[in-house]
C-alpha cells in the first residue's frame, strides 16, 4: 500500500509530465515566439487573421462592412423568416461566401436599436430570443437592398488571396525552420531576409523599384 507521500510524489511527477508535454510555453514554444518577435516585433506576423485565415482582423475583408450593412443585412434576413441572433451571424457568413461574418458585438446592439425603433420584436424560444419584423420593419426592409452582404465580397480576388496566403505561410514555415535549427549567424541572416522582404513589399505600394 502506497503512503500518502508516495501518492503525492506520483501526482507531482504526472503533473510535471503534463507540463512538459502539453504546456503552452515550453522551451520550443518560447523560442518560436522569440523568433517571431525578432522578425516582426511584439505583434507577430500578419498571417494569423483577416484575409490570411482565422478570424477577420483589422483591415481584413470581414472588418470592412459598415454599420449600415449590419442593419440592412438583419432587415433583409428577417424579411425571409424570424431568426435568432446567432443564426443571423451564421447566415450572413454563408450568404457572403465566408467573406464577411459580423461579430456579436456589432449584431446584438443593432438588434436592440432596431427593436427600439419599432422595426423588430422578439420572443423567447428555448432560452433564446427569436426576432421578427414588425409591419414597419417589413416596409423598411422592402426599401433596402435585398442582399447587403454581397457588397462585402464584391471585387475581392479569392484566387489571388489564396496565393498570398500560401506564399505567406510558406515564408513563415521556412523562417521557423531556420530559427529552430539554425545557428545564431543563420538566424540573423533569416531576420535580415524577412526585413528586406517587408521593405520590398512596401516599395511595391510606392511604385519604386
Amino acid at each position: 500500500m502506497r503512503s500518502h507521500g508516495q501518492h503525492g510524489q506520483h501526482g507531482h511527477d504526472q503533473g510535471s509530465e503534463r507540463g512538459r508535454g502539453h504546456g503552452h510555453c515550453g522551451p520550443d514554444r518560447r523560442e518560436e515566439f522569440a523568433g517571431l518577435r525578432a522578425a516582426f516585433g511584439p505583434f507577430g506576423p500578419p498571417f494569423g487573421g483577416g484575409p490570411f485565415g482565422g478570424r477577420g482582423g483589422r483591415g481584413g475583408p470581414r472588418g470592412r462592412a459598415r454599420r449600415g450593412d449590419v442593419r440592412a443585412s438583419i432587415l433583409a434576413l428577417l424579411a425571409d423568416r424570424p431568426m435568432h441572433g446567432y443564426e443571423m451571424i451564421q447566415e450572413i457568413g454563408e450568404r457572403s461566401g465566408g467573406v464577411w461574418k459580423p461579430s456579436p458585438g456589432s449584431v446584438y446592439p443593432t438588434l436592440q436599436l432596431l427593436e427600439d425603433e419599432g422595426l423588430i420584436t422578439n420572443e423567447s424560444e428555448g432560452g433564446k430570443k427569436l426576432f421578427t419584423l414588425t409591419e414597419a420593419g417589413r416596409t423598411e426592409a422592402a426599401s433596402g437592398p435585398a442582399a447587403p452582404w454581397a457588397e462585402a465580397g464584391r471585387g475581392f480576388d479569392f484566387e489571388a488571396m489564396s496565393e498570398i496566403r500560401t506564399a505567406g505561410f510558406g515564408l513563415m514555415e521556412a523562417f521557423g525552420q531556420v530559427w529552430k535549427t539554425g545557428s545564431a549567424e543563420q538566424r540573423e541572416k533569416a531576420v535580415a531576409v524577412i526585413n528586406d522582404a517587408r521593405k520590398k513589399l512596401y516599395l511595391i505600394l510606392a511604385d519604386e523599384h
